[in-house]
């Protein structure tokens, strides 16, 4: 036998498929391998694969593929941190400190701005009528936005253009004209336009009494914040195939069946982003209770504006702002646990 050849070779025998072997020769020239009875000489050495290279240089510096995507963020990163976390730390430092007598906001740090909301009866009931507007306005938006969103998704197509028009119109008038439009219905006299239509009509012989209410907060929120629930409802729904509901009733299941076990559930993240959007925009709302409420609904949005800008306690109303966020992120969080759960429950 002559000189061999030495080189990668692939062994795909009793060993490890896939591996490759590099060939040395003996030290005497000859080498014992049995290859189907042959007696060939070589003696095989793995080859240990070569790592990838780490991102990070030898010097320790940045590869220029992490460079990019974090010059891209900067401009976000950077417009969050000045306004967001810098109002949200301020918010909180200033719900901490004391108002001199000369209106300075300064040290001692104290916690007494927080108990002297939590235990005047005053502010605690306008906290759970801060709740309960936002709670009511969510369920009856919930409530109403399904029918509207089926049509917008499932409709023919001249009724699904005429539902989102006059679903996203009134967004394009402003909060504080469409407030005083209801304030113009609603009036308690008996020039309010319902009003003039109830007398008018004979259904009632006095004037209802529907401003300046918790109702018409309701009303006036509902009719601001319903698109958004009917769009991520709307998203959600079209994603549904229909043949599933289909399917559901060629085995029986009633129309209202066939709603509740599958387009109720598998609708639910849309569900979920439209109610935590209703609710935190209803909660931290601030033109529609003013106008609509005035002092008989007054809600936490007012709370601070008149904290702040007419008994110019800013500590206080910092810790009124402050006990409104976390209302809000509590809700979100809460929301967002509820949707992984409910993914987890349709998935399995």
């Amino acid at each position: 036998m002559g000189e061999m050849d030495t080189g990668f070779r692939r062994y795909d025998g009793d060993g490890v498929p896939g591996v490759a072997w590099i060939l040395r020769p003996l030290s005497s020239g000859r080498s014992a391998c049995v290859h189907d009875g042959n007696v060939i000489s070589m003696v095989a050495t793995p080859l240990i694969a070569q790592s990838t290279p780490s991102p990070l240089g030898k010097a320790g510096s940045i590869s220029p593929s992490l460079l990019v995507p974090a010059a891209q963020l900067l401009p976000s990163l950077s417009f969050l941190a000045v306004f967001f976390a810098l109002p949200a730390v301020t918010l909180i430092s200033y719900s901490l400190l004391t108002q001199s007598p000369q209106g300075t906001v300064r040290l001692p740090i104290t916690s007494e701005h927080y108990r002297h909301f939590f235990g005047t009866p005053l502010y605690a009931h306008v906290l759970f009528t801060t709740l309960r507007i936002s709670l009511v306005t969510t369920v009856i938006a919930a409530v109403l936005a399904y029918p509207v969103a089926l049509v917008m998704v499932r409709g023919g197509a001249v009724a699904t253009r005429a539902i989102t028009m006059i679903v996203i119109a009134p967004l394009i008038v402003s909060v504080v004209v469409r407030t005083y439009g209801w304030q113009v219905i609603l009036g308690s006299g008996p020039n309010g336009v319902l009003n003039w239509i109830l007398l008018s009509t004979g259904l009632t012989r006095t004037p209802s009494r529907l401003l300046y209410t918790e109702a018409a907060v309701v009303i006036g929120s509902l009719h601001v914040f319903f698109p958004m629930m009917v769009l991520p409802l709307a998203s959600a729904l079209g994603k549904i195939d229909p043949s599933l509901e289909d399917a559901a009733k060629t085995l029986g299941a009633t129309a209202w069946r066939s709603i509740r076990r599958i387009t109720l559930p598998l609708s639910l993240p849309g569900l979920a982003v439209g109610c935590t959007l209703v609710f935190s925009l209803t909660a931290g709302s601030f033109v529609t209770p003013a106008i609509l409420g005035g002092s008989t609904a007054q809600m936490l949005g007012m709370l601070v504006d008149q904290q702040i800008l007419v008994v110019y306690d800013w500590p206080f109303g910092a810790t009124v702002a402050t006990v409104l966020v976390a209302i809000v992120l509590t809700i979100n969080i809460v929301s967002m646990r509820a949707l992984d759960r409910g993914n987890r429950a349709v998935a399995a």
